[in-house]
């Protein structure tokens, strides 16, 4: 049974910083399976008001959870009437940047940020990220951010200890990449 939305479900659903992040994470990500820590450590938030809040979306239909073993996994329900409104609002409100960092965070990056034109204020048609220690799971994530924001993201993706060693050894041009101007998705370089 598909729960219809009503006033009431549209106003409990936008009164909490956390269930934007939680919201975020889940409606950019339809079809991973979290449980309720791992989503707090995702968007730094505390595990308690993590739970709260993801008891409250699956009260309104917007999250359905299953239990294995003592873990209790939550995932966005596509099958929600709001789920692609939702999904749409939340990446016109966080922008390229914000949907990047909730694509980053899901890879398990240590640490990702964008660089280039596009980082500089200039409005391009490619924009560039660095990313060290993201699980292949990113590609997916990108490939759909690139088509909602019409983009093309050329991602260099690094392993941790190939990062921390050209930095050890003054590659140049990593330092000439970490010396210029960048966001910040995740972590720190």
């Amino acid at each position: 049974m598909v729960k219809q939305p009503t006033a009431e479900t549209l106003k409990m659903l936008f009164s909490s910083a956390i269930r934007a992040d939680v919201l975020a994470l889940l409606l950019n990500s339809p079809e991973e399976k979290f449980y309720v820590r791992e989503i707090a450590n995702l968007i730094r938030k505390n595990p308690s008001g993590v739970k709260r809040e993801l008891d409250n979306l699956e009260k309104m239909g917007l999250v359905f959870s299953h239990k294995v073993a003592n873990l209790r996994y939550l995932q966005a329900n596509k099958m929600s009437p709001l789920f692609s409104e939702l999904k749409n609002l939340i990446a016109k409100s966080l922008g390229l940047p914000g949907a990047l960092k909730t694509v980053v965070r899901t890879s398990g990056a240590k640490a990702a940020f964008m660089y280039g034109p596009y980082a500089e204020g200039e409005d391009v048609s490619t924009v560039d990220i660095f990313v060290i220690g993201a699980s292949s799971v990113i590609a997916a994530g990108l490939k759909e951010i690139e088509e909602k924001f019409g983009k093309k993201i050329n991602c260099i993706v690094i392993e941790e200890s190939e990062f921390k060693l050209k930095k050890e050894k003054a590659d140049a041009e990593m330092e000439k990449l970490l010396a210029g101007k960048k966001i910040m998705l995740t972590g720190r370089v």
